[in-house]
Parts: C-alpha cells; sequence; structure tokens
C-alpha cells in the first residue's frame, strides 16, 4: 500500500442520487482504516473494501444527515453482529447530539467519542488528523491528513468564505467539494462551484485536485471542464468506489 489510499464511498451532494451513497470515503494506511464521513448508503459500500470489523475508527464533520446519519446503523452492526464495544469516534458536539438522540438518547457504548475543534488535531495510528473551520451554516470541519510525508485534504461542505491557508498549501491530494458551477454562485448557497474549487487548488499548490459532493443529476463533463479551466490543469471528479493512492 502506499503512504495513504482514499476510497470514494460515496460522494453525491446532498441526497443520494439513484443507485449512489452520500458523503464517505475510507482512509487507510498501513495497518490502519479510517471511516470519514457515514452518509446513507456509504455502510453498503464500505464491505467492497473492508469488513466492518476491520474500521479501526470513525471521524465526522458535520452534523447535517449526509454526512453522519448512518452511524446508527453502525452501532447495531457493532454492538449486535460484532458484539464488540468502543470503536472510537472523533466529531462535532452537534454531531454527537444528535447521534445520542438516534440511539435511543443515550451514549452508545459502541462508541467512544471525542469532540473536535477546529485548530485541533488528533491521532490514528500513523496518520495525523488536524481540523479547520469550514464556512458552513453549522459547525463544519474540514479535514487534514498527514502520514509519513504525505497528506491529504477534505473540505468537507463548505462555502467561499472558507480561508485554509496552510491548513490546503501544497497538500498532495485535496478533495474539495464542488456542488454546483458556476451560474448558480450568485444564489450564496455555503456550497463552491466547480469554478471555484479549481481557483481554490491552483491558488494554494494542490498536487492532484478531486472534485466532489455534486447534486444529483449534474452534468459531470461540465465540473470537469470548469475545475480544470480554472485549475489550470485537468481535474478529477470522484465516483463511488475510486481509489486515490498518495
Amino acid at each position: 500500500m502506499s503512504t495513504l489510499r482514499v476510497t470514494v464511498l460515496g460522494c453525491s451532494g446532498s441526497y443520494p442520487a439513484p443507485g449512489t451513497a452520500c458523503t464517505g470515503y475510507l482512509v487507510q494506511s498501513e495497518g490502519t482504516n479510517v471511516l470519514l464521513d457515514c452518509g446513507p448508503g456509504v455502510l453498503a459500500n464500505l464491505p467492497r473494501h473492508i469488513e466492518f470489523g476491520d474500521i479501526h475508527a470513525i471521524v465526522n464533520t458535520h452534523c447535517h444527515a449526509d454526512h453522519w446519519v448512518e452511524l446508527p446503523v453502525l452501532r447495531t452492526i457493532w454492538t449486535y453482529f460484532l458484539g464488540r464495544k468502543h470503536l472510537p469516534v472523533f466529531g462535532t458536539v452537534e454531531t454527537r447530539e444528535m447521534n445520542r438522540i438516534a440511539c435511543g438518547g443515550e451514549e452508545p457504548e459502541a462508541f467512544d467519542w471525542t469532540e473536535t475543534h477546529a485548530g485541533g488535531s488528533v491521532t490514528i495510528g500513523a496518520q495525523k488528523w488536524s481540523f479547520s473551520l469550514a464556512d458552513h451554516p453549522v459547525e463544519t470541519l474540514a479535514v487534514r491528513v498527514d502520514c509519513r510525508g504525505r497528506s491529504f485534504v477534505f473540505s468537507s461542505d463548505t462555502g467561499s468564505g472558507w480561508q485554509p491557508g496552510a491548513f490546503l498549501r501544497d497538500v498532495d491530494l485535496a478533495l474539495l467539494e464542488a456542488s454546483y458551477t458556476r451560474e448558480r454562485e450568485p444564489e450564496g448557497f455555503p456550497h463552491l462551484s466547480a469554478r471555484q474549487a479549481g481557483l481554490m487548488g491552483r491558488e494554494h499548490g494542490v498536487g492532484r485536485l478531486v472534485l466532489t459532493h455534486q447534486m444529483p443529476g449534474a452534468d459531470i463533463a461540465a465540473h470537469h471542464a470548469e475545475g480544470s479551466e480554472a485549475f489550470d490543469r485537468s481535474v478529477l471528479v470522484a465516483h463511488e468506489h475510486a481509489i486515490y493512492e498518495v
């Protein structure tokens, strides 16, 4: 395995397009498997890559349902099918409270929850995870993973007000959300267009840029063309089960 491997388990924005899953990624390094976000449909795709019992930790970026709502399902798997407890989970205060309610009003023993905050960091195996406050209506944390000299950033959901600075600068691989194309920018959604994502990647010297979180029905060719023009070289557009080696 390369130093880092990122597998797309789901990347449909806001709700699942037909036959797809919402946000979820598998971030792997030697001996460590981390599930990044857990939206609708993600758990159906995960076993194509690893077993449920091989998850070492979960990182959740924010409390919008398309990013976390299958956590209670994973709690059922962990508790009643695997008979295990204390899976490390890292996520925001709001996500923790919503998960607690969904699990019957009590903190599930399946999870050991650590609350995450902008500017903080945690270590999972050889992976160092850092958090940056994105531009979104709820507390949303972009993540950066550094592992043995290689780096990966996921913007989560963010508008153009996110100022990542050194957090994103010269990263080897960036997955930036690009929910729509430039004609919708004046509507002021708290999301990036493909153009804005491309510009952000270029301005920060990103090595490889992957556009993700397209809304159902999006013209993927248009996203690719617009993002590539702004990035000044070809971008990739995320799709389920794509694997990016870093």
